[in-house]
């Protein structure tokens, strides 16, 4: 499945949030400068509070993701279309910075969990409408709750970018596969 880029943005964005709670480490969103450091790696723009309100309505925001993550496609429905009517969503095509034209949601002076959270929204309506949202998952390794975005084509993405999940569950069943042998 191809989603536009900016979904895929998006999706990429919601991904990383939701696992900067630190399943298996520390909370990546303690701070004001840790918010900071996020947005700019995900390259969020607009307006900010700069407030320990604001951080703690995004982290708020990255619970209520996380559930979205793991629900049944009614569910999903249901908390799309809260989050989009909550914010009075007006989708438009924007061209801003860097970025060719995509979709927007909100104004730019929204307040930033509200412009995270219509933008989290408008990816999942594409995954919705295009009944893709077994591609969200939750990482397969025993000790890892992370969650998993599967942009593969043949829908084979496991575990989680966290760390280093993967190869550790590989060496594990390696290991297993050795000691069955000998």
């Amino acid at each position: 499945m191809s989603f536009a880029p900016d979904t895929k943005v998006a999706l990429r964005s919601m991904v990383n949030l939701i696992n900067t709670a630190g399943g298996t480490g520390a909370d990546q969103l303690r701070t004001l400068g840790d918010l900071d450091s996020f947005l700019d790696r995900e390259g969020f723009t607009g307006s900010r509070a700069h407030s320990e309100g604001e951080l703690r309505a995004v982290r708020q925001l990255r619970n209520r993701l996380r559930a979205i993550w793991t629900f049944s496609e009614d569910d999903a429905v249901r908390a799309v279309n809260d989050i989009l009517r909550a914010a009075r969503a007006l989708p438009q095509l924007v061209r801003h910075d860097h970025w060719d034209y995509h979709l927007h949601a909100t104004t730019s002076e929204a307040p930033l969990e509200e412009r995270m959270a219509v933008e989290a929204a408008m990816a999942l309506v594409d995954v919705i409408r295009s009944r893709e949202l077994d591609r969200l998952r939750v990482c397969a390794a025993p000790d890892c709750g992370a969650a998993v975005l599967d942009l593969s084509r043949n829908r084979s993405k496991r575990y989680c970018d966290t760390g280093n999940c993967g190869n550790r569950e590989h060496v594990r069943a390696y290991r297993q596969r050795r000691s069955s042998a000998g």
